[in-house]
C-alpha cells in the first residue's frame, strides 16, 4: 500500500459510480413547494450560470471550462434534459440533467440544490422527480457517479435512493479555483495548494 502523490495545483477524487437496473417500484412523489422548470436549449450563459451556483462548493467545474460549441452540442442536444429547481418566489436553485444519449441508458449527469437547502427532505423529492423522468423512456439501466469532493452524505443518499455501486476509480484535475473559473474561496472543504503561494 503507497500513497500516490498529486501534482501542485491539482486536486484528486475517488469517483464512485451506480447504477440502478430496473425500475423502482411506483410510489407517491413526496410534498415539495419546490417544481422543476424544464429548460430547453438554453443559452451557454445562463445554463452556466446555475450550474456555478448549486456545483460550486463541490468544485464543479467541467461545464465551465467547456468552450461555447462543445457545451452547446450538448445541452441543445435532443437526448439531454435540463431541468431548473426554482422555489416558490421563481428563484432557480438546484439544476436536474438527464443524459439519453447512450442507448437503452439514462445518466443523472447533474443532480443537486444549492448547500441551504441540505436536510430539508427537499434531495428526496427531487430524486423521486429524477426517477420518475429517467424511467419513463424506454430504458434498462440509470447511472449516477458521484466523489469525495460532494457532500459527505451523498453516496448514502444515491445508495437509499436504489443505486448499486459498480466501479470506482481515482480523478485528478487542474484545481478551478487557481485558473479563475471557481471563486478561491469555492469548496472550503477541500484545501487550496497554490503551488505560486510556495515560492
Amino acid at each position: 500500500m503507497g500513497l500516490i502523490a498529486v501534482r501542485p495545483g491539482e486536486v484528486a477524487a475517488v469517483v464512485t459510480s451506480l447504477e440502478m437496473l430496473e425500475r423502482p417500484r411506483p410510489r407517491p412523489l413526496p410534498e415539495s413547494p419546490l417544481r422543476l422548470v424544464r429548460w430547453v436549449q438554453p443559452a451557454p450563459d445562463k445554463y452556466r450560470t446555475l450550474f456555478e451556483r448549486v456545483g460550486a462548493p463541490w468544485l464543479w467545474f467541467s461545464r465551465l471550462v467547456m468552450a461555447d460549441d462543445r457545451l452547446t452540442a450538448i445541452i441543445h442536444d435532443a437526448n439531454v434534459e435540463i431541468y431548473a429547481v426554482s422555489d416558490p418566489r421563481g428563484i432557480e436553485i438546484g439544476l436536474l440533467e438527464l443524459d439519453f444519449r447512450a442507448a437503452n441508458t439514462c445518466e443523472l449527469s447533474f443532480f443537486g440544490l444549492v448547500p441551504e437547502l441540505t436536510g430539508q427532505g427537499h434531495g428526496r423529492w427531487l430524486m423521486a422527480q429524477a426517477l420518475v423522468r429517467a424511467w419513463r423512456k424506454d430504458v434498462s439501466r440509470v447511472w449516477v457517479h458521484t466523489c469525495t469532493l460532494d457532500h459527505p452524505k451523498a453516496l448514502g443518499f444515491y445508495r437509499a435512493s436504489g443505486f448499486v455501486p459498480y466501479a470506482r476509480s481515482v480523478e485528478t484535475f487542474a484545481d478551478p479555483r487557481l485558473s479563475g473559473h471557481l471563486p478561491r474561496d469555492a469548496a472550503p472543504h477541500v484545501p487550496l495548494l497554490d503551488p505560486a503561494s510556495r515560492r
